[in-house]
């Protein structure tokens, strides 16, 4: 159950020559794909592109009509592997997943890939997650297409570039026999806009056809260490120059503003918007798009053409570089072009811009101004009278704020079913002190912050185990380690449990396991529990771990039992028994839960049918204003307030309307022995007789006992 459905948007997908698509960059990379003839198509989701997969999930009854393969691969690297068809065959081949996390895992099979060159188009599209707001360390899709000599395609952010790139793309790999890597940022991918479309495509060779016609082209086979001289020269000597004149006979990068001026701006593709809303607010271009100021954008990022970036550079006094992230790749290659052909124009770049982080409208504005107040001043007398981003932020108003208004750390949903085990290992850390912790990739990662602060390493998805693997010594305290389904799928089963099993490693792993991988957007994966027509789930994470040699494990198919998580893990971690000790921790994610069933609840109710919705509250008079249950849960559900007893100066919990009645509050008060201040109340939609008579009799019970207590109270004069 991915976390939007596309099904409306997939019919789009069938408009033919000459309709106006309109819609955002997922959709049009997807457009793109089927009117340029792929054969295939897969990957694995992860910001920006989760939404990419879960499009071409949709849209499978139009790809089964063209004929296109489609499948969501277990991981990166499954996906890279799966571009190996296009090397004997001429079949168009895409896959995509979020860089540069996942390129990371791709690189073995990206690293043949591009060695044995591929016959058929080969298309690696790159969410790009760079800036503040990014889930991934800060490196670049560019160093792994300089490591491999893969070209690296940055396009425009708008929807016709976009559409462009993805044929260009497929064009240049056959053209050049390289696999070719497309890298579309946040902007690139949920931009919205229009293209004219053309019909979709069936690929000219399919793969039932690359099956019944099978190739062996041993030139083609990665077989060190023959091959590897064989592929490095034609890689330098042929595919290289075949890259350089299709770039240029094809004019893949563009030129923008006039012919001529004093200074330049050399710029990735992908920041052409922000650039331009920067000179915009320079008064140096306009909202539609020219510019004062000579525009060379890179739509390619690697290779770069010499001769077209000589001849931009020729005759100007400077030139600014805009690359966002570091190191400075583009900076070093133009300057390096510039020195050998003795050409004397200054080069600007990561000096007056920021050597790191993400570059906003804001922050181009701030540095192409200190550029031009450096080398064309002139250029500035339009300038209209804008703040900075600086002085904003410079203002006492907005320092004031930050005096105030707290930090909002990253935390779990309302009602996540991962907070009670974290709950629950808080409890055991009381009774046995704290142990070293490894996390993983997930939502559980926020685990690492208050209210809970359990955690001390992160190293990559599925390999929370594995981190802790140094810790297999004989000591007073064991090791524990998390993972969730998803990374347990993806690398966790054979990297960190196999790899466990193997050394006899006696920490304790907690597998979360909430149905689906929940942090990329809820897709299904093997261990889901819904009945996928086109997948197969339901497959056991504990049969699994058995099935490799795990002895020592244990299901909890409930984890809002945090007496019982808290029992189990206490057990692991005393237990005599030898080798890892493993914990299935099974709920199913709150917010697919929630996705799924209230429609169906909504639903019901206006049908007449009886339905029943718990809430969970707290008696002010019971609460005795400890706050434990906030510090051993951290629902956003609970907040505090304060009573009208002017007895009490202490503020007593509260739980507001977006409780979804989970129970975990009540669960982790009765387990931690706090109070029993929690209370559950049903809320009957569309009673029935019986249900409006058991109504007015606790009513009526209740209204005399309140009374007759208030006839008891002591009042004085």
């Amino acid at each position: 159950m991915a976390e939007r459905s596309f099904a409306r948007e997939v019919e789009d997908l069938k408009l033919g020559e000459g309709d106006l698509f309109r819609g955002e960059g997922i959709l049009a990379i997807t457009k793109a794909l089927l009117q340029s003839g792929v054969s295939y198509v897969g990957g694995y989701q992860g910001s920006p592109i989760s939404h990419l997969m879960d499009v071409l999930a949709d849209a499978k009854p139009v790809l089964d009509e063209l004929g296109v393969h489609f499948e969501s691969s277990a991981s990166e690297a499954a996906a890279a592997a799966m571009l190996s068809a296009s090397v004997m065959y001429p079949l168009r081949g895409a896959v995509t997943w979020k860089s540069t996390a996942g390129t990371n895992v791709a690189c073995d099979a990206l690293t043949n890939l591009a060695s044995s060159g591929v016959k058929g188009g080969a298309l690696i599209i790159l969410g790009e997650d760079y800036g503040e707001g990014s889930s991934i360390p800060q490196e670049r899709s560019h160093a792994f297409a300089m490591k491999s000599q893969m070209w690296l395609l940055d396009p425009r952010p708008n929807l016709e570039s976009i559409v462009k790139s993805v044929e260009d793309g497929f064009e240049l790999s056959e053209a050049s026999n390289t696999p070719v890597m497309m890298q579309v940022r946040i902007r690139a991918c949920h931009v919205h806009g229009q293209f004219v479309a053309k019909d979709n495509k069936r690929p000219e060779f399919t793969i039932k056809e690359a099956l019944e016609n099978p190739v062996r082209d041993l030139d083609r086979i990665v077989l060190p260490p023959v091959s590897i001289t064989v592929h490095d020269r034609e890689k330098i000597e042929k595919r290289w120059p075949a890259a350089i004149d299709f770039i240029k006979s094809r004019k893949l990068n563009e030129w923008f503003g006039p012919d001529a001026g004093d200074v330049g701006i050399i710029l990735q593709g992908g920041m052409y918007n922000s650039v331009m809303r920067a000179l915009q607010l320079l008064g140096l271009a306009d909202a539609y798009g020219n510019t004062a100021i000579p525009l060379y954008v890179l739509n390619v990022t690697y290779p770069l053409i010499d001769d077209e970036v000589s001849a931009f550079c020729a005759g100007k006094r400077a030139v600014l570089m805009v690359e966002e992230g570091h190191p400075d790749y583009l900076e070093q290659a133009v300057n390096s072009i510039l020195r050998r052909r003795d050409i004397n124009t200054r080069l600007a770049g990561k000096g007056v811009l920021p050597i790191r982080g993400d570059y906003t409208a804001a922050v181009l504005m701030n540095g192409i101004q200190a550029f031009l107040e450096e080398h064309a001043v002139a250029l500035l007398g339009n300038r209209p009278p804008l703040p900075s981003a600086d002085a904003v932020l410079a203002d006492p108003k907005v320092k004031a704020l930050n005096a105030v208004v707290p930090a909002r750390p990253a935390g779990f949903c309302t009602g996540c079913p991962e907070r009670p085990i974290f709950a629950a290992m808080k409890l055991v850390e009381q009774e046995l002190g704290e142990h070293h912790v490894s996390a993983d990739i997930g939502c559980h990662l926020f685990s690492i912050l208050p209210p809970f602060n359990i955690g001390g390493s992160t190293m990559g998805y599925g390999l929370g185990p594995a981190s802790a693997s140094a810790f297999n010594v004989d000591a007073g305290k064991r090791a524990i380690s998390v993972m969730g389904d998803g990374g347990f799928w993806h690398n966790g089963l054979t990297t960190s449990v196999g790899n466990a099993v193997y050394n006899k490693h006696d920490g304790v792993i907690m597998v979360v396991d909430n149905y689906y991988s929940s942090a990329t957007g809820g897709q299904d994966i093997l261990s889901s529990r819904a009945d996928n027509p086109e997948r197969s789930t339901n497959n056991s994470i504990v049969k699994a771990v058995k099935g490799i040699g795990a002895k020592w494990v244990r299901q909890i198919d409930r984890t809002y039992d945090v007496a019982k998580m808290r029992d189990t893990l206490k057990e692991a971690l005393t237990s005599k028994e030898e080798g890892p000790k493993i914990i299935v921790a099974s709920s199913e994610c709150m917010l697919n839960r929630q996705r799924r069933e209230k429609p169906l609840f909504s639903k019901a109710v206006k049908s007449g049918q009886r339905m029943v919705r718990e809430r969970f509250g707290v008696d002010e008079d019971t609460c005795t204003g400890d706050h434990a249950c906030i510090r051993l849960s951290g629902c956003p559900s609970l907040s505090l307030k304060h009573t009208d007893d002017p007895l009490r100066d202490d503020p007593v919990v509260a739980i507001d309307n977006t409780c979804v009645g989970c129970g975990n509050c009540g669960e982790v008060s009765e387990a931690a022995v706090l109070c029993p201040s929690f209370y559950r109340a049903d809320i009957i939609y569309n009673p029935t007789r019986r249900d409006r008579f058991a109504a007015r009799l606790r009513n009526a019970v209740i209204g005399f006992l309140q009374r007759r207590r208030e006839a008891r109270r002591v009042v004085f004069g």
